[in-house]
């Protein structure tokens, strides 16, 4: 129970960023800030890699549709990742707690994702990228605040994380419109191409004119 609010803050933020969440503990680990970091979190390997993807992930993050398409194979990847961070925080025995752990902060991770991802096919119905950049940008230092106040407030850090879940929810359910818009869409500009794709292919396969006709 006692490390349950860092569980469900991790959850959380796995959801928004999941490489950032592995990044940020595994440095807090290691620069002995906290002790409630596994070792394996805390490895070279396991940072570089965290690196390269969060760098990955903050650069299309901030590009429309492609942020989508980001969010679309990562809807597995979230929860995953907060699933595995949450039961390594609370040990590693295999142990029933650590199973629910991971629960928590898998189911968790899903939800935030759903929102994140919700929100971002609202935002890429509007004509311009700047709102994609502002957005990314106040999750990306949304996250980094509430993980490092988990480490200091865990209880503090998981009420904030929760009243943001809430509310990310209920926007969610706002935004469902502008969500329908969108897939509309995407599913239009996937017909465009697959219409101009047949097209092209028609052509290269249309038999040249008989110049016999001319004679």
């Amino acid at each position: 129970m006692s490390v349950l609010p860092l569980v469900f803050t991790s959850g959380w933020a796995s959801g928004i960023n999941a490489y950032a969440v592995v990044l940020l503990f595994g440095i807090f680990g290691a620069t002995g800030l906290t002790d409630e970091v596994p070792e394996s979190l805390q490895r070279t390997d396991v940072l570089v890699v965290a690196g390269v993807l969060f760098l990955c992930e903050a650069v299309a993050d901030k590009i429309p549709y492609v942020d989508s398409a980001w969010d679309s194979v990562h809807t597995v990847i979230r929860p995953v990742s907060g699933a595995v961070v949450a039961a390594l925080l609370a040990g590693q025995d295999g142990s029933l707690p650590q199973l629910a752990a991971g629960a928590v902060g898998g189911s968790t991770a899903l939800l935030s994702h759903f929102v994140k991802a919700g929100t971002r096919m609202a935002v890429n119905t509007s004509p311009e990228p700047f709102s994609n950049v502002a957005l990314s940008l106040a999750e990306d230092l949304g996250v980094a605040a509430i993980v490092t106040f988990a480490i200091f407030n865990p209880v503090a850090a998981s009420i904030i994380a929760a009243v943001l879940l809430a509310l990310g929810l209920a926007i969610l359910f706002f935004l469902a419109q502008r969500i329908r818009r969108f897939l509309r869409r995407r599913s239009q500009r996937r017909e465009e191409k697959q219409l101009a794709s047949a097209g092209r292919r028609a052509a290269r396969t249309q038999p040249p004119p008989d110049e016999s006709d001319h004679f």
